[in-house]
């Protein structure tokens, strides 16, 4: 009783600050709770905005109404058993997520992934990273009116997600991304089904475009609307397409290649304004390139094994045990002890749908890390709220929040 007195004392101390009018006398203030349980807040998020009539003079974003406290609950397991716990973080990326966790970890262990693996990651993130801009395409176009986008693009999700079945097992948070490599090679028919979904995707993306871009309603409601600058944007720690929008190039893919992204031909897409439409345009141009990337990845698809062969790290495969007792024995170890990492720390950062998502990892030598902590851009991206809206109308908040593609359960984790 006495916890959730102090929160609301901390809750009710809160003080919005705006700035006067230059002239005239001072119009009255509105304080408005937006959420936070309100549809167009893609999550649960609260949204303390001081409003002058109908235009946004502060907000005040508040969190943690989905703690699920998941990189606590990492350091309570084994390393092999995170990924399904860290998968659940930003529930739209659990590739990615894997994939950060995976990285800092062979990093402490310098585990080398084959090079079979490292394209079938590659292969297995673009689709993500397609399906995540989806959700994000249909539900943005959803809040300003775009019903029938929603459908359209969930469309081609259901195909994605179809073919994370094929390949894993499970639709979503499918674990296919191992330390070392990943949970099983691609079965019969999987490339073909993928080529299918990549020949057909750069004309589905053009539909999308079709439906917006010449619909003077959209076109009102993005364009110019909550502009902000570079330098802005950098001073807050903002990544991903938010700041591709205004015009810096910046992904790790390119500046800082991991998992065979050298390998790959393929454009950074850039906006000049930094505003609204941008964000848009720079997230939609993203679809045709990471179709490009699939397509090469499979062209390239190299021969050999999926996972490391180091046995003290990956499971044996099912088919030794009934004639190796080494094979049995290290089963055995690994299932019930998990494996040890050496003492040290590492972060490995990743280009994620959102921006950078960095995982930190200290071990302290035992099967269970000591640390874990994820750098999620949809937090630090959430900063850049306050200064996107200020002196913006409430239908400008609205819009300006779905191209910041926040992911709540990676915010509050």
């Amino acid at each position: 009783m006495g916890v959730t007195n102090d929160y609301r004392k901390r809750e009710e101390s809160i003080t919005m600050s705006s700035e006067p009018l230059a002239e005239g006398p001072t119009h009255e203030l509105l304080t408005l709770n937006i959420g936070p349980h309100h549809p167009a807040t893609h999550g649960v998020l609260r949204l303390i905005a001081t409003l002058e009539g109908e235009i946004v003079r502060d907000i005040q974003p508040i969190i943690g109404y989905v703690h699920t406290g998941i990189e606590k609950t990492c350091e309570q397991k084994q390393y092999w058993k995170v990924i399904p716990c860290i998968e659940r973080m930003d529930y739209l990326s659990y590739y990615f997520n894997a994939m950060a966790f995976c990285g800092a970890v062979e990093s402490l262990l310098e585990v080398e992934v084959p090079p079979r693996a490292q394209y079938l990651r590659v292969i297995h993130l673009e689709l993500n990273r397609i399906m995540s801009h989806l959700v994000w395409l249909g539900t943005s176009a959803l809040d300003l009116g775009a019903v029938s986008m929603f459908w359209y693009c969930f469309r081609e999700r259901e195909t994605i997600l179809d073919l994370f079945e094929m390949s894993s097992g499970q639709r979503m948070h499918t674990r296919y991304i191992q330390v070392g490599g990943v949970f099983e090679d691609i079965p019969v028919g999987f490339a073909e089904k993928v080529r299918k979904f990549v020949r057909e995707m750069p004309a589905r993306a053009d539909q999308y475009a079709a439906l917006l871009e010449k619909n003077e309603i959209v076109l009102a409601r993005l364009r110019n609307t909550c502009k902000l600058d570079e330098p802005t944007l950098l001073s807050l720690g903002v990544t991903g397409p938010l700041l591709r929008a205004a015009g810096n190039p910046w992904d790790l893919r390119k500046a800082a290649p991991y998992s065979s992204y050298d390998h790959f031909d393929f454009k950074i897409p850039v906006g000049t304004v930094g505003d609204n439409y941008d964000r848009y345009r720079v997230r939609h141009a993203e679809l045709y390139e990471s179709t490009k990337i699939i397509e090469q990845a499979l062209d390239g698809l190299p021969e050999g094994p999926f996972i490391t062969p180091d046995r003290k790290v990956a499971l044996p495969p099912r088919h030794e045990l009934a004639t190796s007792m080494e094979a049995l024995i290290h089963h055995f170890k690994l299932v019930t002890e998990g494996f040890r990492v050496p003492p040290g720390e590492a972060y490995y950062p990743i280009e994620g749908p959102r921006g950078e998502l960095g995982c930190f990892v200290r071990s302290d030598g035992s099967a269970k890390p000591a640390r874990v902590h994820m750098r999620d851009p949809s937090f630090v991206n959430l900063q850049a709220t306050a200064p996107m809206v200020k002196d913006a109308y409430i239908a400008d908040l609205i819009a300006t929040l779905a191209m910041l593609d926040p992911i709540l359960g990676g915010i509050d984790r």
